[in-house]
């Protein structure tokens, strides 16, 4: 028993003893471990990621203000910066841009390949329905005369071949009656045919020729009969008028068949032809379509709303098309020959260029000017400027377009481009030389071929350069030289007062100071003297 308690007793005191260690000594001896890893290390931990370095910063409403340094752009914006990465989409030329896949789904951002095809071959219009005038009778009168009886009450009332129209009382139908008479009572054969001809020159119907013939009894009225059938229109007499030749009494047009004044686009009258189906349908009765042709294509166009006026045809059987009803037509072009095509909404309509944005994959986009032929409901023909098979961006394709042309120059897309030279002339003032590893830290002005802002940057000196030649706090013109993406180098120098490597005459006038220059010549060609 007494052996129980003395091991218990060790156990408690080298607990005691464990405890004190781990809370003294513990943190000394972790600082030996760390530095091997040994400790804080956690299972699928990642090592920390390395920050990046900004090129520059840009403002956020305008790409083109860079500074060398975060600030605040001419709108009070902060300036946000640019990565390397986010020049990826630069070899795509100018005006391509990247957008990050999140950003991409966010827009909800949908692409269609250019493709050819065939354009929907249709046309839609409005027309309207008339008579067809060539079964078409007008009513005239051919002697001075009265009404006396109106058969027709109405516009509109059908009548049929033979029915009497009007009843007309005439001194001349009288006289050419009793001539007709006279040479028939001389039995004149010549007398009687020259009789019988003028009453026909007069319309007088052939059976109120052969009744006088046989009564040889004159009539004071005369009654005229319905050339055709059809219906009345264009009333102009009442009973108890007085007619004379050349009014027109009435009208009489039949509705077995109608025609349809449609209106065509001045843009669409190329695909238009004698003989094309065309589809009908009228408001008043939904769901019922008329099959007709294109009988007609006038000549010349309606100066005032620039439209052309082809003229349908279609049949009437159950009278359902009534003149003047508003309906609207599909004409049915020939089938054009395979096209380019991108979907209509792809492309970006303004007044001087139309254009698309290729998708040119991972994440990247790119505005590009295109020449656009004809469209149709869905659809627009591509003439230049996309080849077949490229994707173009049919859905928020107005928000990448509105960011690609802030740094995209349209100009150089077309043949015969200006190239950007691989290095300018630019004012400088140098900040600090590093010497040893032949660099300095130097503000320069504004490039314009370049499209660059004032900033201040850190340049490799070639080995031509005289570095003992340069000092803090000096200025002087030196040419900058792309040796490689976002790599600069200053290859020659220019020490105003000094003998120079370059002449002025080959200075760009666009990238230097013209005063501060001129300037410095004739101090130079003072000392001369």
């Amino acid at each position: 028993m007494r052996r129980f308690f003395s091991i218990l007793a060790l156990l408690i005191v080298g607990a005691a003893v464990g405890s004190f260690i781990t809370f003294t000594k513990y943190p000394l001896v972790s600082g030996y471990l760390e530095p091997l890893n040994l400790v804080h290390i956690e299972q699928g931990s990642t090592p920390p990621a390395i920050e990046k370095k900004p090129l520059y910063w840009v403002a956020p409403m305008d790409p083109n203000y860079r500074r060398d340094k975060p600030g605040q752009s001419p709108m009070g914006m902060d300036l946000i910066p640019f990565y390397e990465d986010d020049d990826s989409g630069s070899d795509a030329g100018p005006g391509a841009v990247k957008i990050s896949p999140d950003v991409v789904n966010n827009l909800g951002v949908r692409t269609a390949p250019a493709q050819f095809g065939s354009l929907l071959s249709e046309i839609q219009t409005v027309g309207y329905v008339t008579y067809d005038e060539d079964q078409l009778v007008h009513i005239h009168p051919r002697v001075n005369g009265w009404v006396e009886r109106l058969y027709i009450k109405a516009s509109g009332d059908p009548v049929k071949k033979g029915e009497p129209l009007y009843n007309i009382y005439s001194p001349e139908l009288v006289n050419a009656q009793e001539e007709l008479v006279m040479a028939l009572e001389r039995n004149k054969p010549r007398l009687i045919r020259a009789a019988e001809n003028r009453l026909a020159s007069l319309r007088v119907p052939v059976r109120v020729i052969k009744q006088l013939r046989e009564s040889r009894e004159v009539k004071q009225n005369i009654t005229f009969y319905a050339p055709q059938n059809g219906v009345v229109d264009n009333l102009n007499i009442r009973q108890g008028f007085f007619v004379k030749p050349g009014s027109t009494i009435m009208s009489i047009g039949t509705l077995e068949q109608v025609w349809v004044e449609a209106e065509v686009f001045e843009r669409q009258v190329a695909g238009v032809a004698v003989g094309l189906a065309v589809t009908m349908t009228l408001d008043y009765l939904p769901g019922k379509e008329w099959k007709g042709v294109v009988d007609y294509v006038y000549p010349t166009l309606n100066a005032k709303t620039r439209t052309l006026r082809v003229r349908l045809r279609f049949d009437n059987d159950e009278r359902l098309l009534k003149p003047d009803m508003f309906a609207q037509v599909i004409i049915h072009l020939d089938k054009s020959e395979k096209r380019l095509l991108v979907p209509r909404e792809a492309v970006i309509r303004s007044g001087r260029s139309n254009r698309v944005v290729l998708a040119l994959g991972e994440g990247r986009f790119k505005s590009i000017n295109v020449k656009i032929g004809r469209f149709d409901e869905h659809s627009a023909e591509i003439l230049s400027g996309l080849s077949e098979g490229e994707e173009v961006v049919t859905s928020a394709q107005f928000l990448i377009d509105s960011e690609s042309s802030k740094t995209s120059d349209f100009k150089r897309m077309h043949h015969g481009e200006e190239t950007v030279p691989a290095s300018v002339w630019v004012e400088a003032t140098i900040n600090s030389l590093m010497a040893a590893q032949r660099m300095i830290n130097a503000s320069h002005k504004a490039i314009s071929k370049w499209d660059w802002p004032e900033m201040t940057m850190d340049f490799t000196v070639a080995d031509e350069v005289d570095l003992s030649t340069l000092h803090a706090d000096m200025t002087l013109n030196v040419e900058i030289t792309k040796i490689q993406k976002d790599q600069y180098q200053i290859t020659r120098v220019q020490i105003p007062g000094a003998d120079e490597n370059k002449s002025l005459d080959d200075l760009s006038l666009d990238d230097m100071s013209l005063d501060d220059v001129s300037l410095d010549k004739e101090k130079h060609d003072g000392q001369k003297q």
